[in-house]
């Protein structure tokens, strides 16, 4: 266009999509209620045409931001990194912007303040991804004003009256333990995450009904920090307790990682004498020297899921009752080498 051309508006859109004018606005104001080619073929002729929105002349007509807020307590753990990409993912295929407050501490200062920065940029509602139980205290006690959802530590929230959305723990550690014990694994040790983490309760869980369920015997859990260090440790004092166990169940893969490591050292073969199995599916997972059997989480998808709940609370009127998606996400167990038939 020329310099002189005036700006596209929504009705040269529009015409150029071959929809609606209110199909246009839709797309523009992050309505779910838009067919996902219908809105891949606006947000094409948008950008043919140069169309920009005015973000501020439609936070004023409409007195909706269209941003998202998203508290997060950890993003080096790949479980809150891949979360945040689901969120801003689907986020942006709504048309809405997300804003993100990293807390580096738990307490409720910290809470504070991360809160007061979203409420300034007049957020419309807030994801909080957190998991630990000190995170999700401090959290439901500050998220008065604004509507949330939490994404993890769905015990914890549900007890503060909170909305969340996560992972089924609970049947991926069931899933895990019942494998190896079908292998013929007389019990399965566990290499436990903090138990100040909800999810990591849950995987203590759901290991101990598949013992329970089973009559196996339950060894003493041994806790790790979810690093491959604590893995390595918590493996080494396990051989020592017990030097004949067959089976274990790392509570994440970067533990595992670390339990793979002490058993070569003490001259164990995986899956020959020991078979290991993680939880997350981290994308190095397969290329393990065992490639690892684990449980895969669909973070992504927990993280879509959020931003639609929490679409739901905010802008109820546009949200049909049969849209609302489930808030537990199933888990998959994907087998792989390091788990095996327990040595005769």
């Amino acid at each position: 266009m020329h310099d002189s051309a005036p700006a596209p508006v929504m009705t040269d859109v529009a015409r150029l999509a071959g929809v609606s004018h209110q199909t246009v606005s839709r797309v523009v104001n992050g309505s779910p209620h838009v067919s996902t080619p219908t809105r891949n073929k606006v947000l094409a002729a948008m950008e043919q045409l140069g169309y920009r929105r005015n973000a501020v002349a439609r936070a004023l007509a409409t007195r909706r931001s269209g941003t998202l807020g998203v508290i997060t307590f950890d993003t080096v753990l790949h479980g809150p990194v891949t979360t945040l990409y689901g969120v801003e993912q689907a986020a942006g295929a709504l048309g809405l912007g997300v804003s993100i407050a990293v807390v580096d501490r738990v307490s409720s200062d910290a809470v504070m303040r991360a809160l007061t920065r979203l409420e300034d940029q007049s957020v419309e509602g807030v994801i909080a991804l957190a998991t630990q139980e000190d995170a999700v205290r401090a959290l439901t006690a500050g998220l008065r004003a604004l509507p949330a959802i939490f994404v993890g530590g769905l015990a914890g929230a549900a007890a503060a009256g909170a909305t969340a959305v996560g992972t089924d723990q609970l049947d991926g550690a069931q899933a895990a333990t019942r494998h190896l014990l079908e292998f013929g694994h007389r019990t399965v040790h566990h290499l436990a995450g903090p138990q100040d983490w909800l999810d990591s309760r849950w995987r203590v869980e759901g290991w101990r009904a598949a013992l329970h369920a089973a009559g196996a015997p339950e060894p003493p859990l041994v806790e790790g920090d979810w690093s491959a260090r604590s893995g390595y440790c918590g493996m080494r004092a396990m051989l020592a307790a017990d030097p004949a166990l067959t089976a274990v169940f790392a509570a994440n893969d970067q533990m595992a990682l670390g339990a793979l490591r002490a058993l070569d050292e003490a001259g164990r073969r995986v899956p020959e004498d020991v078979s290991v199995v993680g939880f997350d599916d981290v994308p190095e997972a397969e290329f393990f020297r065992p490639p690892l059997t684990t449980v895969r989480q669909h973070f992504a998808e927990a993280g879509q899921r959020a931003v639609h709940l929490l679409l739901d609370l905010i802008r109820p009127q546009e949200s049909p009752a049969d849209a609302t998606p489930p808030p537990l996400v199933p888990t998959e167990l994907v087998v792989r080498r390091s788990s095996g038939p327990a040595a005769r």
